[in-house]
């Protein structure tokens, strides 16, 4: 097979690649509000900000994950 021939396509990797990636993004939300509530319990505050705070960021974190995996070239 040359180079220029594409290789048929495989559905069951590509189900395998995205409920990989759907279940990292879950990890990395449910570990960032986790934490959060956790410093927030330690420090005793009466608002939420380290729960938001850190909800926010592994938001923004996991994202930036997909995104990567997204635009990187299939080899």
């Amino acid at each position: 097979m040359s180079k220029n021939e594409k290789q048929p396509h495989k559905p069951l990797s590509a189900y395998a690649k995205y409920s990989a990636l759907g279940i990292q993004m879950a990890l990395i939300i449910g570990g960032g509000c986790y934490g959060g509530y956790k410093l927030d319990e330690y420090y005793k505050n009466t608002a939420p900000v380290f729960t938001i705070i850190l909800s926010l960021v592994s938001i923004a974190l996991a994202m930036y994950i997909v995104l990567k995996d997204f635009i990187k070239p299939n080899k």
